[in-house]
Protein backbone atom coordinates (compact mmCIF):
# COMPACT_ATOMS: atom_id res chain seq x y z
CA UNK A 1 0.00 0.00 0.00
CA UNK A 2 1.14 3.55 -0.59
CA UNK A 3 0.24 6.86 1.05
CA UNK A 4 -1.96 7.99 -1.83
CA UNK A 5 -4.15 4.87 -1.36
CA UNK A 6 -4.42 5.59 2.35
CA UNK A 7 -5.29 9.23 1.61
CA UNK A 8 -8.12 8.06 -0.67
CA UNK A 9 -9.30 5.57 1.95
CA UNK A 10 -9.47 8.26 4.66
CA UNK A 11 -11.29 10.63 2.33
CA UNK A 12 -14.02 8.03 1.81
CA UNK A 13 -14.23 7.45 5.57
CA UNK A 14 -14.36 11.17 6.45
CA UNK A 15 -16.79 12.09 3.63
CA UNK A 16 -18.91 9.02 4.39
CA UNK A 17 -19.18 8.03 0.76
CA UNK A 18 -17.30 7.47 -2.53
CA UNK A 19 -18.90 10.28 -4.51
CA UNK A 20 -18.23 12.96 -1.89
CA UNK A 21 -14.66 11.69 -1.50
CA UNK A 22 -14.19 11.94 -5.27
CA UNK A 23 -15.32 15.60 -5.20
CA UNK A 24 -12.93 16.38 -2.34
CA UNK A 25 -10.01 14.67 -4.08
CA UNK A 26 -10.94 16.12 -7.49
CA UNK A 27 -11.05 12.64 -8.98
CA UNK A 28 -13.77 10.59 -10.64
CA UNK A 29 -15.83 8.20 -8.55
CA UNK A 30 -14.66 5.16 -10.57
CA UNK A 31 -11.04 6.17 -9.86
CA UNK A 32 -11.75 6.34 -6.13
CA UNK A 33 -13.56 2.98 -6.20
CA UNK A 34 -10.66 1.42 -8.12
CA UNK A 35 -8.13 2.70 -5.57
CA UNK A 36 -10.14 1.23 -2.70
CA UNK A 37 -10.50 -2.13 -4.51
CA UNK A 38 -6.73 -2.32 -5.05
CA UNK A 39 -6.14 -1.52 -1.38
CA UNK A 40 -8.58 -4.24 -0.31
CA UNK A 41 -6.91 -6.75 -2.62
CA UNK A 42 -3.54 -5.93 -1.17
CA UNK A 43 -4.81 -6.24 2.41
CA UNK A 44 -6.94 -9.33 1.69
CA UNK A 45 -10.03 -8.03 3.50
CA UNK A 46 -12.92 -5.68 2.64
CA UNK A 47 -12.70 -2.26 4.26
CA UNK A 48 -16.32 -1.09 3.86
CA UNK A 49 -19.66 -2.77 4.41
CA UNK A 50 -21.02 -3.13 0.87
CA UNK A 51 -24.64 -2.93 2.04
CA UNK A 52 -24.11 0.49 3.64
CA UNK A 53 -24.42 3.75 1.72
CA UNK A 54 -22.63 5.71 4.44
CA UNK A 55 -19.22 4.05 4.08
CA UNK A 56 -19.50 1.96 7.24
CA UNK A 57 -16.16 0.36 8.08
CA UNK A 58 -15.51 -3.32 8.60
CA UNK A 59 -13.26 -4.48 11.45
CA UNK A 60 -10.29 -4.37 9.04
CA UNK A 61 -11.31 -0.87 7.99
CA UNK A 62 -11.46 0.36 11.59
CA UNK A 63 -7.98 -1.04 12.26
CA UNK A 64 -6.51 0.40 9.06
CA UNK A 65 -8.04 3.83 9.72
CA UNK A 66 -6.00 4.28 12.92
CA UNK A 67 -2.75 3.36 11.17
CA UNK A 68 -3.55 5.44 8.08
CA UNK A 69 -4.15 8.55 10.21
CA UNK A 70 -0.83 8.02 12.01
CA UNK A 71 1.09 7.48 8.77
CA UNK A 72 -0.35 10.57 7.08
CA UNK A 73 0.29 12.61 10.20
CA UNK A 74 3.93 11.44 10.13
CA UNK A 75 4.14 12.44 6.46
CA UNK A 76 2.96 15.92 7.38
CA UNK A 77 5.44 16.14 10.26
CA UNK A 78 8.28 15.00 7.98
CA UNK A 79 7.36 17.60 5.37
CA UNK A 80 7.26 20.31 8.04
CA UNK A 81 10.61 19.21 9.46
CA UNK A 82 12.22 19.25 6.01
CA UNK A 83 10.85 22.72 5.38
CA UNK A 84 12.29 23.87 8.72
CA UNK A 85 15.66 22.48 7.65
CA UNK A 86 15.50 24.41 4.39
CA UNK A 87 14.48 27.59 6.18
CA UNK A 88 17.16 27.01 8.89
CA UNK A 89 14.58 26.83 11.66
CA UNK A 90 16.13 23.59 12.83
CA UNK A 91 19.23 21.50 12.15
CA UNK A 92 22.67 20.65 13.51
CA UNK A 93 26.14 21.70 12.43
CA UNK A 94 28.94 19.27 13.34
CA UNK A 95 32.52 20.57 13.02
CA UNK A 96 35.97 19.27 13.94
CA UNK A 97 38.83 21.49 15.15
CA UNK A 98 41.83 21.34 17.44
CA UNK A 99 42.65 23.69 20.32
CA UNK A 100 44.28 26.25 18.03
CA UNK A 101 41.92 26.26 15.03
CA UNK A 102 38.92 26.49 17.34
CA UNK A 103 39.99 30.08 18.06
CA UNK A 104 39.49 30.94 14.39
CA UNK A 105 35.98 29.47 14.59
CA UNK A 106 34.81 31.75 17.40
CA UNK A 107 34.17 34.92 15.30
CA UNK A 108 32.77 32.79 12.48
CA UNK A 109 30.38 30.99 14.82
CA UNK A 110 29.36 34.35 16.29
CA UNK A 111 28.39 35.48 12.77
CA UNK A 112 26.69 32.15 12.08
CA UNK A 113 24.65 32.22 15.29
CA UNK A 114 23.34 35.67 14.44
CA UNK A 115 22.26 34.40 11.01
CA UNK A 116 20.95 31.01 12.19
CA UNK A 117 20.04 31.14 15.90
CA UNK A 118 17.99 27.92 15.73
CA UNK A 119 20.79 25.70 14.43
CA UNK A 120 22.60 23.74 17.14
CA UNK A 121 26.40 23.67 16.83
CA UNK A 122 28.80 20.96 17.99
CA UNK A 123 32.55 21.58 17.65
CA UNK A 124 34.35 18.33 18.28
CA UNK A 125 37.94 18.65 19.48
CA UNK A 126 40.26 16.39 17.52
CA UNK A 127 43.90 15.90 16.63
CA UNK A 128 44.54 17.77 13.39
CA UNK A 129 45.97 14.62 11.80
CA UNK A 130 42.67 12.76 12.42
CA UNK A 131 40.30 15.39 11.06
CA UNK A 132 40.48 14.38 7.35
CA UNK A 133 39.62 10.80 8.32
CA UNK A 134 36.66 11.98 10.41
CA UNK A 135 35.33 14.00 7.47
CA UNK A 136 35.65 11.11 5.04
CA UNK A 137 33.91 8.63 7.35
CA UNK A 138 31.16 11.23 7.93
CA UNK A 139 31.77 11.57 11.68
CA UNK A 140 31.80 15.34 11.09
CA UNK A 141 30.64 17.42 8.13
CA UNK A 142 33.35 20.12 8.07
CA UNK A 143 36.80 20.26 9.65
CA UNK A 144 39.48 22.93 9.96
CA UNK A 145 43.16 22.06 9.54
CA UNK A 146 46.54 23.79 9.15
CA UNK A 147 47.93 21.48 6.48
CA UNK A 148 46.87 20.31 3.04
CA UNK A 149 45.62 16.71 3.31
CA UNK A 150 46.84 14.41 0.55
CA UNK A 151 43.39 12.89 0.00
CA UNK A 152 41.85 14.20 -3.22
CA UNK A 153 38.35 13.39 -1.95
CA UNK A 154 38.45 16.56 0.16
CA UNK A 155 37.54 20.06 -0.97
CA UNK A 156 39.66 22.74 0.70
CA UNK A 157 38.97 26.42 1.36
CA UNK A 158 41.67 28.80 2.60
CA UNK A 159 40.00 30.88 5.31
CA UNK A 160 42.71 32.46 7.48
CA UNK A 161 46.45 33.26 7.36
CA UNK A 162 48.30 33.24 10.66
CA UNK A 163 51.94 33.75 11.68
CA UNK A 164 54.02 32.11 14.36
CA UNK A 165 55.17 34.68 16.95
CA UNK A 166 57.97 34.69 19.52
CA UNK A 167 56.66 35.72 22.95
CA UNK A 168 58.25 36.64 26.27
CA UNK A 169 56.88 38.03 29.52
CA UNK A 170 57.15 41.83 29.99
CA UNK A 171 60.01 41.47 32.53
CA UNK A 172 62.19 39.39 30.24
CA UNK A 173 65.37 41.19 29.01
CA UNK A 174 64.36 40.61 25.38
CA UNK A 175 61.01 42.38 25.97
CA UNK A 176 62.81 45.71 25.43
CA UNK A 177 63.96 44.64 21.96
CA UNK A 178 61.83 45.11 18.84
CA UNK A 179 63.85 42.56 16.90
CA UNK A 180 66.38 39.83 17.71
CA UNK A 181 68.30 37.31 15.60
CA UNK A 182 67.70 33.60 15.94
CA UNK A 183 71.29 33.15 17.16
CA UNK A 184 70.36 35.30 20.19
CA UNK A 185 67.90 32.61 21.30
CA UNK A 186 70.39 29.78 21.82
CA UNK A 187 70.54 30.34 25.57
CA UNK A 188 66.78 30.73 26.07
CA UNK A 189 64.56 28.10 27.68
CA UNK A 190 61.62 27.38 25.37
CA UNK A 191 58.23 26.22 26.61
CA UNK A 192 56.87 23.88 23.93
CA UNK A 193 53.72 21.94 23.12
CA UNK A 194 54.11 18.23 23.83
CA UNK A 195 52.23 17.14 20.69
CA UNK A 196 54.54 16.43 17.77
CA UNK A 197 53.42 18.50 14.78
CA UNK A 198 54.68 19.74 11.40
CA UNK A 199 55.14 23.21 12.97
CA UNK A 200 57.38 21.82 15.71
CA UNK A 201 59.48 20.00 13.09
CA UNK A 202 59.78 23.18 11.04
CA UNK A 203 60.99 25.21 14.04
CA UNK A 204 63.58 22.55 14.91
CA UNK A 205 64.82 22.56 11.31
CA UNK A 206 65.20 26.36 11.31
CA UNK A 207 67.28 26.32 14.50
CA UNK A 208 69.46 23.56 13.03
CA UNK A 209 69.84 25.52 9.79
CA UNK A 210 71.12 28.54 11.74
CA UNK A 211 73.31 26.32 13.96
CA UNK A 212 71.54 27.55 17.10
CA UNK A 213 70.65 25.34 20.10
CA UNK A 214 66.93 24.92 20.77
CA UNK A 215 66.41 24.21 24.47
CA UNK A 216 62.88 22.84 25.00
CA UNK A 217 63.15 22.23 28.73
CA UNK A 218 59.41 22.39 29.46
CA UNK A 219 56.65 20.74 27.41
CA UNK A 220 53.00 21.38 28.21
CA UNK A 221 49.77 19.87 26.86
CA UNK A 222 47.99 23.04 25.71
CA UNK A 223 48.61 26.45 24.19
CA UNK A 224 46.72 28.06 27.07
CA UNK A 225 49.12 26.49 29.56
CA UNK A 226 52.13 27.60 27.52
CA UNK A 227 50.93 31.22 27.42
CA UNK A 228 50.25 31.35 31.15
CA UNK A 229 53.56 29.74 32.05
CA UNK A 230 55.53 32.23 29.96
CA UNK A 231 53.49 35.13 31.37
CA UNK A 232 54.48 33.94 34.87
CA UNK A 233 58.13 34.44 33.92
CA UNK A 234 59.08 30.92 32.88
CA UNK A 235 60.99 30.87 29.62
CA UNK A 236 59.90 31.94 26.14
CA UNK A 237 57.74 30.38 23.44
CA UNK A 238 56.80 30.27 19.78
CA UNK A 239 53.03 30.16 19.34
CA UNK A 240 50.44 30.92 16.63
CA UNK A 241 49.65 34.65 16.62
CA UNK A 242 45.93 33.94 16.72
CA UNK A 243 46.31 32.44 20.18
CA UNK A 244 47.92 35.46 21.89
CA UNK A 245 46.06 38.47 20.48
CA UNK A 246 44.34 39.31 23.77
CA UNK A 247 47.43 38.75 25.95
CA UNK A 248 49.52 41.03 23.72
CA UNK A 249 46.81 43.70 23.77
CA UNK A 250 46.63 43.58 27.58
CA UNK A 251 50.43 43.67 27.98
CA UNK A 252 50.57 40.28 29.67
CA UNK A 253 52.97 39.07 26.97
CA UNK A 254 55.33 40.83 24.56
CA UNK A 255 56.02 39.86 20.96
CA UNK A 256 59.58 40.21 19.67
CA UNK A 257 60.33 39.95 15.96
CA UNK A 258 62.70 37.18 14.84
CA UNK A 259 63.20 37.61 11.06
CA UNK A 260 64.61 34.08 10.58
CA UNK A 261 61.51 32.58 12.19
CA UNK A 262 58.92 34.07 9.87
CA UNK A 263 56.47 31.19 9.52
CA UNK A 264 52.99 31.63 8.07
CA UNK A 265 50.24 29.07 8.43
CA UNK A 266 47.15 28.75 6.26
CA UNK A 267 43.98 27.59 8.00
CA UNK A 268 41.80 25.45 5.73
CA UNK A 269 38.18 24.37 5.90
CA UNK A 270 37.78 20.84 4.57
CA UNK A 271 34.72 18.87 3.50
CA UNK A 272 33.99 15.96 1.18
CA UNK A 273 34.06 16.69 -2.54
CA UNK A 274 30.71 16.19 -4.29
CA UNK A 275 29.03 15.88 -0.88
CA UNK A 276 25.46 17.06 -0.47
CA UNK A 277 26.08 19.48 2.37
CA UNK A 278 23.32 20.08 4.88
CA UNK A 279 21.47 23.40 4.81
CA UNK A 280 23.21 24.23 8.10
CA UNK A 281 26.66 23.57 6.57
CA UNK A 282 25.86 25.69 3.50
CA UNK A 283 24.74 28.52 5.78
CA UNK A 284 28.00 28.17 7.75
CA UNK A 285 30.07 28.51 4.56
CA UNK A 286 28.03 31.58 3.71
CA UNK A 287 28.95 33.06 7.12
CA UNK A 288 32.64 32.27 6.49
CA UNK A 289 32.50 34.07 3.15
CA UNK A 290 30.62 37.03 4.62
CA UNK A 291 33.17 37.43 7.41
CA UNK A 292 36.02 37.34 4.89
CA UNK A 293 34.40 40.04 2.76
CA UNK A 294 33.66 42.26 5.77
CA UNK A 295 37.02 41.99 7.56
CA UNK A 296 39.47 41.19 4.79
CA UNK A 297 42.99 39.93 5.58
CA UNK A 298 43.85 37.74 7.45
CA UNK A 299 40.40 36.24 6.77
CA UNK A 300 39.89 34.78 3.30
CA UNK A 301 37.64 32.50 1.27
CA UNK A 302 39.42 30.82 -1.62
CA UNK A 303 39.65 27.31 -3.03
CA UNK A 304 42.88 25.44 -2.39
CA UNK A 305 44.38 22.25 -3.77
CA UNK A 306 45.31 19.14 -1.83
CA UNK A 307 49.05 18.51 -1.70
Amino acid sequence: MDLSQLETFLAVVEERGFSRAAIRLRRTQPAVSHAIRRLEEEIGDPLFERTSREGTLTAAGVLLRAYAERLLKLRGEAASALEELRSLERGRLHLAANEYTCLYLLPVLDEFRHLCPHISVLVQRALASRIPEQILDRTVEIGIVTFRPADEQLHLLGVYTDSVVFIVNPRHPLAREKKVAIRDLGAENFVAHNVVSPLRRRVIDLFEKHKTPLNMNVELPSLEAIKRFVAMGNGVALVPGLTVQHELARGELVQVQVPELKIERQLLLAYRKNATLSHAALAFLKAVKSLSQERGSPFSFRAEHAR
